[in-house]
Order: structure tokens, then C-alpha cells, then sequence
């Protein structure tokens, strides 16, 4: 081989890893989720262009105020530290890409310092199945779904916890194109030819009444809690959405419901997790679930997850509500009044069930779909979460870019 040839193949193999390394920058940089039932891309830029569906008594009051407490990490046989759920929970979503990028990090921590939040979201395992940092069990190595997007994961935890910020877990359960790819069994299948199930955009779910499927998820939140996470937040607790809906098995026995088979998992899971420890434990569900009287079709019903949760989470985004939805064209442009009558339909269900209204906190939108959203827009859906006398809110936006100017600056640096 010639010394000119030598040469030019090192500079083409020296552009390749250069072009590598500029991708996972922008990636770890500028991803989002592509979870929480917005059908967003990795960077959140075609949100616009995709057709979006609208969307127990109260823990003991030692779990419910600030402090900490500490458990043992079984496995390495840490003290781990925790912190008690404050009261209220303002948090913001970071999705794990950010939460692994030092710099991106620290600029929603500056965010959560210098306001009124003191909680944060971050995912454990998002839609595509894959668990956001390393966790020492045979059967996750085994089924190989880490996919290490936040290196030092117990260190990322303790500086969170230094500040004295709430770290909220976020689990996307049924929703999971990789384990289904991995264990097809457990997917849900299609009516047709028992072949695995996809949604329009090709993406296939855990078939909520495999048992196998449930104690993966207990394990990843198991995990999960004693490596720091202060609270387990489950999404995706439903079934498809969208797609060929008729070929779907729903694997029902009979007299059962999809809502049935949804609170199988939740009365399991939740007995799982507060077994030895109280670990808090919340749901995400659909806005619509606050005033349906049915379960859209995906199995969510509010009555039937109340027992179950220390808080529920609806997912009230006005950019998510139907053409019509209050008389109004575009709901997105009402944040107020979308808020508020979803809150009070919350309220009204809640309360009908004998449990506290203070197990409602809901996920509010700061994030420009159907309308720009202004601080003015963002502070409306507060105000309207707080008239409702709630105090308890999380904010979305899966490009983790938040409007600090709707927050009050409350804390002194």
C-alpha cells in the first residue's frame, strides 16, 4: 500500500469519528423524550406536524413532608438518602439525554434553584424501551436494555439531592418497542395472525396482562428507588391509542375489561413497591380520564386508579383537547378555562371516591403546540391548578427548553 493512500485512508477514518462525535453531541444536547403520549420526534421539531389524540388517601404525613430519610442499597450495601416528598411538588421533565449532559443539566437546575420548583422528572426508562442508566441485575444485562445515557447516575443523584431537589422517576411501562422485540411473547398481539402489534407509527406495547411483564417493570422501579430516585412515576399505563384497533387482542377472559386488566397491574404494583418500604408512587394518565365515563378505548379509568397511586397525574395540555372541546376552536389558546374544567372534573371523581384532592397533580404544558406558549399562557394553567386550591403541578416539554420567567423567583442565591 502506497504512503498517499496510507494517508488519505487515516484522514477519512479521522472525518468519520469526528462526524460520530459531532451526532451524539447534538443528540445528548438536544434530544427529548419521544414518550408521555406526545408523539414527538428525539428533538421535538415535527411536534406540529402529528396528529396528537387529546389526551388511595394521601400517604402518611411522614412521607408527605420535607426531610429525609435513608434505606439500604441491598446489592452494595449503601445508605442511600431520600428525600421525603415535599409539599407541594413543583418539578420539570428532563428528559435522560439531558440529565447525562453536565452542561444542559445544570442550566434546569439554575432554573429549579432560582424559583418556586423544587422536584424534577427524570426518565428511568422511556417509550423506546430502554433503561437510561446502568442497573446491576442478571436479567436487565441479560436483555441488554440499558442504553447508558446518563453516566453516573449515582453521582447525578447526589448533586440533585445537595440542592435539595425532589427526583422523581420516570417509567414508560406498556409502550416498549424494544422488549417486545426482545420477548415477543409478552407484546400484545393482533387478532389476525397472533403476530406482534403495531401502532401508525409502527411502535409495539407490552401486552398488560403478562405477569412476566409486570415484574420487569417492579424490578427496573425496585432498582431504581434504592439507587436514589425519591418517587416511581409510572406513563404509558394504558393500551394502544391509535392504529388498526380491530386486530388488536386484548387478551380479555370473560367478564373482564381493559380497565380491569389495567387495575390488576396497578393493585400488584403498588402492593409490590410499598410492601417493605412506602416508596410514593404516581400515575400519569390522559386529560380526558378527569371527565370520561368510560376508558377512551386504552383501559385508563380515574376511579379505578385512585386506590392505587399516592398521586395521579393528569395530563392536562390544552394543545391536546379537541376542536370543540368547551366551544372553543382552538383549546391550546384557553389554557385557564381547559385547566380548570379538567381540575374540576379531577376534583368531582376524587372526591366522589372518598379520597384527598391533594393526590391530584397535574402535568401542565410549556411547550409551543397549537399556540406559542407565553409566560402569560404557562401561568394561566397554574393559576388555574391553584384557584382550584391544588398546589401540587409538574411541568413538560420534551425539549426540556422552560419559560423561567412564568415562575416565581422566590429563592435567594
Amino acid at each position: 500500500m502506497s504512503i498517499k493512500h496510507t494517508k488519505k485512508s487515516t484522514l477519512v477514518f479521522l472525518l468519520i469519528i469526528l462526524c460520530v462525535f459531532l451526532i451524539g453531541y447534538i443528540v445528548i444536547v438536544y434530544t427529548g423524550s419521544w414518550g408521555h403520549d406526545l408523539e414527538y420526534n428525539a428533538n421535538a421539531i415535527v411536534a406540529e406536524e402529528n396528529n396528537l389524540l387529546p389526551e388511595n388517601n394521601v400517604t402518611e404525613a411522614s412521607e408527605n413532608i420535607s426531610g429525609k430519610t435513608a434505606v439500604i442499597n441491598e446489592e452494595n450495601e449503601i445508605i442511600v438518602t431520600h428525600i421525603n416528598t415535599p409539599e407541594p411538588v413543583k418539578a420539570l421533565y428532563m428528559s435522560a439525554w439531558v440529565a447525562g449532559s453536565k452542561d444542559f443539566r445544570s442550566s434546569l437546575v439554575k432554573i429549579i434553584d432560582e424559583t418556586e420548583l423544587n422536584a424534577v422528572v427524570i426518565d428511568i426508562k422511556d417509550s423506546t424501551g430502554r433503561i437510561s442508566f446502568a442497573i446491576n441485575d442478571p436479567e436487565i444485562i441479560e436483555y441488554g436494555s440499558v442504553e447508558n445515557r446518563i453516566n453516573g447516575i449515582k453521582s447525578t443523584i447526589d448533586t440533585l439531592h445537595s440542592k435539595n431537589i425532589y427526583i422523581i422517576g420516570r417509567i414508560s411501562v406498556f409502550q416498549d418497542p424494544y422488549m417486545t422485540k426482545i420477548k415477543p411473547e409478552w407484546a400484545i398481539k393482533k387478532m389476525s395472525d397472533g403476530g406482534v402489534w403495531k401502532d401508525k407509527k409502527g411502535l409495539s406495547f407490552l401486552d398488560p396482562t403478562k405477569k412476566e411483564a409486570h415484574d420487569y417493570i417492579l424490578k427496573i422501579a425496585k432498582k431504581s428507588y434504592e439507587m436514589g430516585f425519591d418517587e416511581i412515576n409510572l406513563d404509558y399505563i394504558r393500551y394502544p391509542s391509535d392504529g388498526n384497533m380491530k386486530d388488536i387482542n386484548y387478551n380479555l377472559k370473560e367478564g373482564e375489561t381493559r380497565a380491569d386488566n389495567m387495575e390488576t397491574f396497578f393493585k400488584y404494583i403498588s402492593s409490590e413497591l410499598k410492601k417493605e418500604i412506602n416508596i410514593p408512587l404516581s400515575a400519569d394518565l390522559f386529560g380526558l380520564t378527569t371527565e370520561a365515563i368510560d376508558d377512551m378505548g386504552i383501559g385508563q379509568v380515574w376511579e379505578k386508579t385512585l386506590p392505587y397511586f399516592d398521586y395521579l397525574a393528569p395530563m392536562v395540555y390544552p394543545s391536546h383537547y379537541p376542536t370543540g372541546y368547551s366551544n372553543f376552536t382552538n383549546p391550546a389558546v384557553h389554557p385557564y378555562e381547559v385547566i380548570d374544567r379538567s381540575i374540576k372534573g379531577a376534583i368531582v371523581k376524587t372526591e366522589a371516591q372518598g379520597f384527598n384532592i391533594a393526590k391530584i397533580r397535574p402535568w401542565l404544558q410549556d411547550f409551543d403546540m397549537g399556540a406559542t406558549y407565553t409566560k402569560e399562557l404557562v401561568r394561566d394553567q397554574i393559576k388555574a391548578v391553584n384557584d382550584n386550591k391544588l398546589n401540587s403541578w409538574m411541568l413538560w416539554d420534551p425539549s426540556n427548553k422552560y419559560t423561567p420567567a412564568a415562575l416565581i423567583i422566590e429563592k435567594n442565591n
